[in-house]
């Protein structure tokens, strides 16, 4: 490098040129912004486009996603780029186009494809992540006109979705994928085009040739290829846009008729449920895949066709042309409201030539343009933080309350963008990003030799798996080495390669150092001098017979943060080794080589000799104390032997390979251990039975509908609490949390605050008016702390400002003063010091000790379940508006409980509660977590706007409300169990504990659940389950869906396991043995009624082939000694009913308005769930009418009276009951005016009646009968009937890493007779998702003295995109009814959750293979989540050997288990 710093320049530059840029092709002149606002908050407040969604504020949930489109000058092209709009600082979009969901398509302009399409695939439920991913989804396709399945999936990376479970999103944007037709390769997309037109398509007559082929398809395999359908109508429509007046109406109308035509005889064909035979099953791959649009009426004239495709007259033909270098979709509409064309303004390099300097409250902005600038101004401010993506930057200022007086973008200085190519390898600019790079990469891997491209490969291949598309767009090159993290993907690749890096400073040449032992000189500290930046790097070729791989492992395969990951060299003379690095990442404070290792092994010859000697060596060059930061020491010491094996084997198969002898040999059953993780396309099948043949077309009950919202979430039209337009006067509330798990308050102290810009107020206990505690079964909470704190997290106060800026910082500057008291944090703590609450509650039946005296085998074991964040993607909020009469206020608030909510702002207000209303028009996720604890920040919310009488208005960081929200409650268990030879339970003592947390919540009804479930599906004549209750100094824990029921029933199905391991037999064989039938009753005494667990369990048995999978898995596994096979089948059976029986009731107001229109309010809410459409559809078949004529509005506490909790998976059952009652009055009410005019219409009965003074709104009232429980007398009815279901899923490990895909996963699903079959399906897929996290990945981690860790989507992983099981399966049950339920149905919410366990016990499956082979106890226990660490330490090996556990209280842990 040549390259010099020029003549000191003037730094004091202060020219301020106004912020430039274009959103949805609208010009944004902003005159002087502040370098701390990001885009997103400027989206929101300032342009008040709320579609884009606050979810996390790290972009580690995709919810924020907008595309950004920069011209490039130097090649006249238009590069669109998927962006966290949460990190992107507002100053660095100068010249910038960003495109937002409102930008691309709405209801009123129609929407854009990829919106309709989301939301027919029924891929949107709550709504709050849609938007987000509708962006992802809107970049890739303006990038790539024909995206192959692999780049869209590749697109979700940086989106989450907690309610969906993924499948229904991938597979509906398959359509604008390559090759993705039910047909496969035989698609009419891919044949030999015999005429082909501008759409790329065959067209015979103005309409697809192929569509009859598809036609035929449909009639054999009963699938309809709705692309060969849609995509002809489209472009008729096209055409007659442009040839209207050329041709004749007539002619574009008959094609149509005919296509309409062909497609309804060709679903006349397929209507019914699908089943496939076994001798179809290898063409059901092929054919299965629109099959729920196959269920959907098509419209059977032109106008109805133009009515359902609203934005199909404005859409551009569909082929893929350039504009100037911009690429443009065949999926685009031409209407500019929904496709913004890149400014012509912004096609120039002035934007990028300018010098700009921002000033704002408390930071400047420099973006300088030449490297003189930026050395220049390094000189003056040596401790700047130079900005190029603001991924570090931009999570250290909102999540770590950091502060940076002076930020320089170094975006647009040459030399730091060049890519150059050399004689030594590729010098890479510092601030080319990490896609960039992986672009650069990949075109030289094409195009060099193999043998040079081995650091390349590695490169490339850890990119697959860093962050999401949304920051690799961003991220730099340069900021990941500065940065100097400690577990960087990268750095461990740079410096087993030896990257040579090139730095500059004023005045100094640029200097070379390259990345060894000596670059990183502490924990996030560097050889790079502070008034020095880095230019570029040099990434080396390879040679011939050198071979460089990198490997990382983490908790979730995508957008994940490694454990540990390591770069391994090694250059071979024959087999003698010449040279060799390694480099490991998360094993000490900064990225550390194996010096004494690679020194010893010089000279040595490659063979199994010298394997084992690097085992030891490697141990003693990577120490990591018991307790390290991260926790987890022995598995990240075994990880870094495991990662050395498989290294050393994957040389020596190569070796093998070139005929090279060195002695040794890779077995065949190793070699698996070396193959890479490939992501597979997902494949599914859901099946259900349709509607009678005679139902009228009119009555949608039953019908596979979409979410009534989904279009609207689509758009992001869908409003939530935050996005409701500020009120006059409206303030923002922060909240000032515990620090302390358990302290006395000494002092609050808030002057600091209060004197800080924009702030208005502090508020206290001592600002509430009404009563301080409060709780949903006992008050034993109080809403802000007085005079001690109970947990880390709890409200001691809250700062009200007049921005959300002003009081979060405002709140972070009271200063509390604590006196520590000795905290409890986990159940074993609390039973040591008998920390529990209340008396245990017992269940009892039979004769305990007759049984175990009866039993031939008696085994004893204990297991743990840890908690789960709800991770709803709308975090906590509320907003109060006071209504300055008689003490009024509203508020809305994204609760499931308005009732409780109402009822408690009233109490701490000291008012009553009809002064009080509540409104829910939606949240964005719930699953149990706004069930009561939403009320803790309602109430401060409240008592700020009574104090202040103004609008107040509050929503939780991501990290806010992990912190203080409560989860999932942990649980303990300890069983002995005695059986017979063949398997048969007689006896089971279960003692369960569970993590409370700081209070009682509703942690009884949790446990209580939790004993009801305990059974499993599994008939135990002699049974006693004790609950017990453990107090501890961490947020109070709450209902999470499955309500204690997951809990029980993974205890059950853990003895279940281990018998059958004692047993040698097959899991399947022992829980058929045990399994309930007809008529049976449970250890509660309650009889089973309509007992469809073996038909769901011989159904999911015969669908999944599982007998002859078990085969296949054995074979496999005794033919592989590191990757191991697992196959289980989970039964499932779920009460349902709310335990406390008062709960158990709703109501409903019904309304028919004049013109016929009926507007429907009930007690539930919507979260997503699909509640209000369902209810819609029960009242279109109660009423007999349209369901375009119903409507839901909200749900609110001065219309339904009251209301229990959307909660235990009823609402459903309950609100559908009093909505058919009152419908069924209404209907009879009217019934005289229809008989007397039996041709007149809805509209005109209704006229008749209101003339005639007929009351047309009816306020109803349902209880669910025949419940009521004693647990003294172990007596009555609990639940009002049981949900039941069967799942069997596969599962690969790899031994060495602990790391795991799931193969295929089979449900069978019993929801008597569907209300609407996509939303059941739709839960089904979702919950099962969800609780795969719970059994899988989401390990919460809190150190002893109480501090979590897991704050965010960057420590706390949730399952991804690429966590959906490979195939994926779901049939609901057929001829299934209930009459317990509103018209024949059943629940669905809850039940299906832990099925998931079927991949956990799938997975332990595996391990017991590995175990027997290393002769190890087929008996082990594996506590969830079973995280890769677990997995990984549960395969005891001559590797794990090396690092025992150190015995427990030896020590004190970085993270303990709850």
């Amino acid at each position: 490098m040549d390259v010099k710093s020029g003549p000191d320049m003037d730094c004091s530059i202060q020219e301020t040129t106004a912020l430039t840029f274009y959103v949805n092709g609208k010009k944004v002149v902003v005159p002087n912004p502040d370098p701390e606002t990001t885009l997103l908050h400027f989206l929101r407040t300032n342009l008040r486009l709320t579609g884009t969604k606050l979810g996390c504020g790290e972009g580690g949930c995709g919810a924020c996603t907008v595309m950004i489109s920069k011209y490039n000058p130097s090649t006249n092209q238009v590069k669109h780029l998927s962006v966290n709009a949460c990190l992107a600082p507002i100053c660095s979009l100068h010249g910038l186009a960003v495109t937002t969901v409102e930008g691309i398509g709405s209801i009123k302009q129609g929407l854009h494809p990829i919106q309709e399409k989301i939301a027919k695939s029924h891929g949107s439920q709550c709504g709050f992540c849609t938007p987000g991913i509708v962006m992802s989804m809107y970049t890739l396709l303006r990038n790539i006109q024909n995206p192959t399945v692999e780049d869209m999936e590749s697109a979700f990376e940086g989106n989450l979705c907690r309610c969906t479970g993924y499948r229904p999103i991938i597979e509906g944007f398959k359509d604008f994928t390559k090759g993705s037709c039910a047909m496969g390769k035989d698609c009419c997309r891919n044949q030999t085009k015999l005429n082909n037109n501008d759409c790329g398509q065959t067209v015979v007559n103005g309409y697809d040739s192929d569509v009859q082929e598809c036609v035929e398809a449909a009639v054999r395999f009963r699938v309809f290829c709705v692309h060969a359908f849609l995509s002809s109508v489209r472009h008729l429509l096209y055409q007659w846009k442009l040839f209207r007046e050329q041709l004749s109406s007539n002619y574009f109308t008959s094609v149509i008729e005919e296509l309409v035509r062909v497609a309804n005889a060709s679903l006349n064909a397929i209507r019914g449920p699908i089943y496939v035979s076994k001798p179809e099953r290898d063409l059901r791959d092929r054919c299965l895949a629109e099959r729920m649009q196959s269920r959907l009426a098509l419209p059977n004239t032109l106008a109805s066709i133009i009515a359902d495709e609203p934005d199909l007259s404005r859409r551009k033909k569909a082929n893929c042309v350039m504009q100037n270098g911009d690429q443009q979709t065949d999926l685009l509409p031409t209407d500019s409201t929904q496709d913004p064309i890149f400014p012509p303004q912004l096609r120039t390099r002035v934007f990028d030539d300018q010098y700009l300097y921002y000033k704002g409250e408390r930071s400047v902005w420099y973006r300088p343009t030449s490297l003189d600038q930026l050395l220049e101004l390094k000189a003056v401010h040596p401790t700047a933080r130079l900005i190029i993506g603001n991924t570090e930057v931009g999570v250290e200022i909102k999540l770590k309350n950091m502060h940076y007086p002076v930020m320089i973008a170094v975006t647009h200085i040459p030399e730091l963008q060049r890519v150059v190519s050399n004689a030594d390898g590729i010098t890479i600019g510092a601030s080319v990003t990490l896609a960039q790079l992986d672009q650069t990469l990949r075109a030289a891997i094409s195009t060099l030799p193999e043998h040079q491209t081995g650091v390349f490969r590695a490169i490339v291949e850890m990119l697959r798996w860093f962050a999401g598309h949304q920051i690799r767009n961003v991220a730099a090159i340069g900021g990941n080495i500065m940065t100097a993290s400690p577990i960087s993907d990268l750095n461990p690749l740079f410096m087993a390669a030896g990257v040579m890096l090139h730095v500059a400073s004023k005045g100094v040449e640029i200097r070379t150092l390259k990345m060894d032992e000596n670059f990183f000189l502490g924990y996030r500290k560097t050889a790079v001098d502070s008034s020095e930046v880095l230019v570029s790097l040099t990434i080396p070729y390879t040679q011939q017979n050198e071979y460089f791989y990198g490997y990382k492992q983490a908790y979730r395969r995508e957008d994940d943060i490694a454990i540990v990951n390591a770069g391994i060299r090694v250059l071979l003379e024959d087999s003698t080794i010449r040279d060799m690095s390694l480099a490991f990442g998360g094993m000490a404070p900064t990225t550390v080589m194996a010096l004494n290792a690679m020194k010893q092994t010089i000279g040595r010859k490659w063979n199994d000799s010298f394997l084992n000697d690097m085992t030891g060596l490697l141990a003693d060059d990577l120490p990591l104390a018991v307790g390290s930061p991260g926790g987890m020491t022995e598995y990240r010491r075994t990880l870094c032997v495991s990662f050395f094996f498989k290294f050393y084997l994957t040389v020596q198969l190569s070796l093998n390979k070139q005929h090279i002898t060195n002695g040794s040999k890779v077995p065949s059953s190793y070699r698996s251990a070396t193959d890479s993780f490939q992501k597979e396309s997902i494949k599914s099948a859901q099946i259900f039975e349709e509607v009678a043949p005679g139902q009228p077309v009119e009555d949608t009950l039953g019908r596979p509908l979409n979410h009534l919202s989904a279009y609207k979430q689509a758009t992001g039209e869908a409003i939530y609490v935050d996005d409701i337009p500020p009120y006059k006067d409206e303030l923002i509330l922060a909240f000032v949390f515990s620090t302390k798990s358990h302290a006395k308050l000494i002092n609050v102290d808030p002057s600091v605050s209060l004197t800080m810009p924009g702030v208005v107020d502090f508020i206290s206990f001592k600002d509430i008016p009404g009563q301080n505690m409060w709780g949903p079964i006992e008050h034993d909470e109080e809403f802000m702390a007085s005079e001690k704190v109970v947990c880390m997290g709890q409200i001691v106060g809250a700062v009200i400002a007049d921005s959300q800026t002003h009081a979060q910082r405002a709140a972070k500057a009271v200063q509390v003063k604590y006196e520590d008291l000795s905290p409890i944090i986990t159940i074993k703590e609390a039973i040591a010091a008998k920390s529990y609450h209340g008396e245990p509650r017992v269940i009892e039946r039979g004769n305990l000790r007759e049984g175990f005296e009866m039993s031939d085998h008696i085994i004893e074991g204990e297991v743990h379940i840890g908690g789960q964040e709800h991770f709803y993607l709308e975090t906590n909020a509320a907003l109060a508006v006071p209504k300055y009469e008689d003490g009024e206020m509203e508020m809305f608030v994204s609760t499931q409980n308005p009732a409780e909510t109402q009822m408690m702002v009233a109490r701490a207000l000291g008012i009553a509660e009809n002064k009080i209303v509540i409104r829910v028009k939606r949240m964005g996720g719930g699953f149990g977590g706004k069930e009561t604890r939403s009320v803790i920040y309602s109430i401060p919310v409240a008592v700020a706007a009574e104090k202040l009488g103004r609008p107040v208005k509050c929503m939780l960081d991501r990290d806010e409300d992990m912190l203080s929200s409560g989860c999932r409650h942990p649980f303990y268990g300890k069983f002995k169990v005695g059986f017979t030879k063949d398997a048969r339970i007689l006896a089971l003592d279960l003692e369960l504990y569970s993590n409370i947390g700081c209070s009682l919540d509703l942690s009884r009804p949790v446990m209580e659940r939790a004993m009801f479930h305990c059974d499993g599906c599994y008939k135990i004549p002699n049974m006693r389950v004790t609950g017990r209750l453990c107090r501890t100094n961490i947020p109070s824990n709450t209902a999470f869906r499955g309500f204690g029921g997951p809990q029980g029933n993974f205890v059950s199905e853990t003895y279940i396991a281990d018998i059958a391991a004692a047993l040698d037999m097959s899991p399947i064989k022992v829980r058929e043995v045990n399994m309930y039938s007809e008529g049976d009753l449970t250890h509660f005494n309650q009889k089973l009624e309509n007992c469809n667990i073996r038909r769901c369990w011989d159904e999911c048995l015969q669908s999944s082939e599982a007998n002859h999978r078990c085969c296949e898995v054995a074979i496999f596994n005794s033919e592989n000694r590191w990757k191991k096979r697992g196959i289980s089948v989970i039964p499932v059976k779920f009460g349902i009913s709310f335990t406390a029986k008062f709960m158990n009731q709703a109501g409903a107001l019904v309304m028919i308005y004049r013109d016929g229109s009926v507007l429907i309010a009930h007690g539930g809410t919507e979260m997503g769930q699909g509640l209000h459409t369902k209810m819609t559809q029960v009242a279109c078949r109660a009423l007999n009418i349209s369901m375009s004529k119903i409507h839901i509005s909200e749900t609110s506490t001065n219309t339904i009276p009251n209301t229990s909790p959307t909660a235990a998976s009823a609402s459903s059952d309950l609100n559908g009951m009093a909505i058919k009652n009152a419908c069924e009055i209404l209907l009879e009410r009217i019934e005289p005016y229809r008989s007397q005019n039996p041709k007149g219409t809805w509209e005109e009965w209704v006229t008749a009646a209101y003339f005639d003074r007929v009351s047309l709104s009816v306020s109803t009232f349902y209880k669910t009968p025949d419940l009521g429980y004693d647990f003294e007398t172990n007596d009555g009815r609990v639940f009002n009937y049981f949900t039941f279901g069967a799942a069997c899923s596969e599962v690969e490990i790899d031994c060495l890493t602990g790391d795991h895909k799931v193969l295929r996963t089979d449900i069978v699903m019993d929801v008597g007779t569907s209300l609407n079959p996509a939303i059941d399906i739709g839960q089904i897929e979702g919950a099962f998702t969800q609780g795969y996290g719970l059994m899988m990945m989401e390990q919460q981690k809190v150190s002893p003295d109480g501090f979590l860790f897991t704050r965010g989507p960057g420590a706390y992983k949730i399952p991804g995109f690429g966590d959906v099981p490979i195939e994926f399966n779901v049939s609901l049950l057929r001829s299934s009814f209930n009459s317990r339920a509103v018209y024949s149905s059943k629940a669905i919410g809850e039940p299906p959750l832990f099925l998931a366990a079927s991949v956990f016990f799938a997975v332990k499956e595996a391990i017991r293979s590995a175990r027997g082979d290393a002769e190890k106890s087929r008996i082990f226990q594996l506590n969830s989540p079973a995280t890769p660490e677990r997995i990984r330490m549960a395969c005891e090996d001559q590797f794990t050997k090396q690092f025992p556990l150190p015995e427990e209280g030896s020590f004190k842990p970085w993270f303990v288990e709850l």
